[in-house]
């Protein structure tokens, strides 16, 4: 199949979950148990993955050479929606030298000396490279608005804490990533969207297998009881920060199979977008090639 078939066929799966305006986004909308229609086997999901992530590789080695640009994966989700396991899958066949995943924990007292952004900018990708953060500076808008006790551990002017504290945050990431982009970083943001349904049933899968016990935190349970005040967060943040250069995608996540397929298609079709392709040889460097060709071909 060619390139630009298999193009135009992942944007049509893509697409649905792709949001570049956030004018009348509502989160509702979007349905975590689907799958566009798709009915596959986990075996023709897993080749389907595999062809994918093998595109994707050879990418990576373009993106590496040209030096051009970087390419940032942003993860958010709710507990058990399946982010490391989408980021191990989507990324498996990717060069580990090129690709760097920055999970960011409870801030240290650096990081609270610090505006709210800088322990994250620090860990944006090189040229080349591929950054993933599985959380990122939208927890800043998520869990800190949802717990205002974190608030209060950052340290602000309380002149400078007021209600339209969330408001100026989102304003401040959309801006960040507009100045992101035009210094030469992709910018892909994926919400895995699991229902209460599916997150209660993979916590219960926790606390039954015992090869998966270490996975479970008793304060999994409790941050359910914010479950719509994170859903009120997530759709406004989305709405905020949604645009062309740097889009959300809202990917179902009840089914982990195709959460990893839309991922991988997404990002595949972003790095195909940029048009990659490796540096071309110049009359000098062709001379030196050659010269090296002769005394390699002389050795005994």
């Amino acid at each position: 199949m060619r390139e630009k078939e298999v193009l135009r066929r992942i944007r049509k799966y893509v697409h649905p979950y792709r949001i570049t305006k956030g004018k009348g986004f509502r989160l509702k909308d979007f349905d975590p148990a689907d799958t566009a229609g798709l009915q596959m086997d986990k075996g023709e999901a897993r080749e389907l993955l595999q062809r994918g992530t093998s595109w994707l590789a050879e990418e990576q080695q373009m993106l590496y050479a040209q030096d051009r640009w970087s390419l940032l994966l942003v993860f958010q989700a709710m507990d058990a929606a399946g982010k490391d396991s989408t980021i191990k899958h989507v990324m498996s066949g990717v060069n580990p030298q090129g690709c760097q995943v920055s999970s960011f924990k409870q801030p240290t007292s650096e990081d609270l000396d610090h505006d709210f952004m800088w322990r994250y900018v620090r860990r944006l990708p090189e040229r080349g490279r591929i950054g993933i953060f599985n959380r990122s500076y939208y927890e800043e808008v998520l869990v800190v608005r949802v717990h205002p006790e974190i608030l209060q551990r950052q340290k602000l002017p309380p002149a400078l804490v007021g209600k339209t504290l969330w408001d100026e945050r989102l304003a401040d990431i959309a801006r960040f990533e507009d100045y992101a982009t035009r210094q030469g970083t992709k910018i892909l943001k994926f919400f895995l969207h699991v229902s209460r349904k599916e997150q209660k049933k993979r916590f219960m899968d926790r606390l039954d297998e015992p090869e998966k016990n270490w996975k479970f935190s008793a304060s999994d349970v409790k941050e359910r009881e914010f479950w719509n005040d994170y859903m009120e967060a997530f759709e406004d943040t989305i709405k905020a920060t949604s645009s062309k250069h740097a889009p959300w995608y809202v990917v179902p996540a009840d089914n982990k199979w195709f959460t990893r397929l839309i991922v991988a298609a997404a990002i595949v079709e972003a790095v195909a977008d940029l048009g990659l392709a490796y540096p071309k040889v110049d009359a000098a460097k062709k001379k030196e090639l050659a010269a090296a060709r002769v005394a390699l071909s002389r050795e005994r």
